[in-house]
């Protein structure tokens, strides 16, 4: 497991780029709002704990995880934001529906990041249970949403320095 005995909030902040002339945009699921919202709150602090201007943080909501990419390509078609992190949560349940949700919206994020030569950093926890996904979401292993942003910084600033 990738996440055992590792916390997703830890970072170097001297190796992360100062996100002051950086526009990022969120895009979060409504489903699972419990986690998601907790998502968002890393994500959102980890920008501002590196320089990224609360008026440059543009956060949009859709109804579910498997809405993510279409959000992501709105935003890249109607804003001027230079990096996103989508935020989902699929909780295995007893049907396939996870499988397909989890495919959809994995590809469609993908899609996007090359469609629109835009960073779209994947914050989609696809966990057994929920416990797992509290644990990943300012538990006891982090918040995915700080490493998802701090990945979206990374990935901007490559974009601007090659």
């Amino acid at each position: 497991m990738a996440t055992a005995n590792r916390n997703l909030s830890e970072y170097n902040k001297d190796l992360i780029p100062n996100g002051a002339d950086f526009k990022i945009g969120i895009v979060v699921s409504e489903w699972n709002d419990k986690i998601t919202l907790n998502l968002l709150s890393g994500a959102k602090q980890a920008l501002l704990d590196n320089g990224v201007k609360e008026n440059n943080i543009i956060v949009q909501f859709v109804p579910g995880t498997f809405e993510l990419p279409l959000g992501c390509q709105f935003m890249c078609e109607n804003t001027d934001v230079d990096g996103i992190v989508a935020i989902g949560v699929v909780i295995q349940g007893e049907t396939k529906h996870f499988d397909f949700v989890c495919d959809g919206a994995t590809k469609g994020i993908m899609d996007v990041n090359l469609k629109y030569n835009t960073p779209v950093s994947f914050c989609v926890l696809t966990d057994n249970n929920e416990q797992q996904s509290i644990d990943r979401s300012g538990g006891k292993h982090g918040n995915k949403g700080i490493e998802c942003a701090i990945a979206c910084l990374k990935m901007v600033h490559l974009k601007h320095t090659i």
